[in-house]
């Protein structure tokens, strides 16, 4: 039996008269990439927000690893293994690629930021912050000041930090944001090769991404889920690909 790490059922939030989650029911397998797609106002972001603990559902329960976390704050659930990456990249510019990871490792393992260790002078933080520089592609470029990578570099680091983290769950909210044909391609795959490693969700408007990485797809109109399977099943629902694959 696959284990389900993430169990979203009759999930409801409402704005006013607007109705952005609507009676929704998703689920996420132990190791897959499950993508989550749906034209603009589909409810992708309100989805990921209610994930995160950033909005409390109206309706509904959230089910993670095993323990209900619908009232659970952003804090505790990243805490406890579900970790995000944004839209808007989240580094720290004045610190060099590998100390940004190592910062991550750090406070995964409790460390307050007053008693951080320099990656440069401690040749085990190193190792490890370096290991995952090698998962994401930015080995060569661990010496690098954050602020001084090219934007698809940035968005590639963010996740390494997220990864930094050890999550059992990792939210991906728009990773190919911002990025060209050969940066977005260059992070799917290294995406790709951490397949089964990690557990993902992914938000993400680059149809060549999703269907490059995704083992399963849930197609999300006004709130609700219209389709779900793998990639294969969605590209031939005919439905789905008239009205968000652009094909006839």
């Amino acid at each position: 039996m696959t284990d389900i790490v993430l169990k979203v059922e009759n999930l409801v939030k409402n704005f006013g008269g607007l109705v952005a989650t609507d009676s929704l029911n998703l689920e996420v397998e132990q190791g897959e990439i499950h993508a989550v797609i749906g034209p603009n106002g589909a409810g992708k972001t309100t989805l990921i927000h209610q994930l995160s603990g950033m909005l409390k559902p109206d309706d509904g329960s959230i089910h993670f690893d095993g323990q209900e976390i619908s009232n659970m704050s952003p804090a505790n659930r990243c805490h406890a293994g579900m970790v995000r990456s944004y839209q808007i990249t989240s580094i720290f510019k004045d610190f060099s690629v590998l100390n940004n990871v190592a910062m991550s490792i750090q406070a995964q393992e409790g460390h307050s930021f007053r008693f951080w260790r320099n990656a440069d002078k401690d040749v085990e933080l190193a190792g490890k912050a370096m290991a995952i520089l090698e998962e994401i592609g930015l080995q060569e470029r661990a010496g690098v000041l954050a602020d001084n990578l090219a934007h698809g570099e940035q968005r590639q680091l963010e996740i390494a930090m997220a990864l930094a983290t050890s999550p059992k769950l990792l939210l991906l909210d728009e990773p190919m944001a911002g990025m060209g044909p050969e940066e977005s391609s260059r992070v799917t795959k290294h995406l790709n090769s951490m397949k089964g490693r990690y557990t993902m969700l992914l938000i993400e408007h680059d149809m060549d991404a999703v269907f490059a990485l995704a083992d399963r797809i849930t197609v999300l109109v006004y709130g609700q889920a219209v389709a779900c399977g793998t990639p294969q099943e969605i590209r031939s629902n005919a439905e789905v690909r008239q009205a968000y694959l652009g094909e006839d």
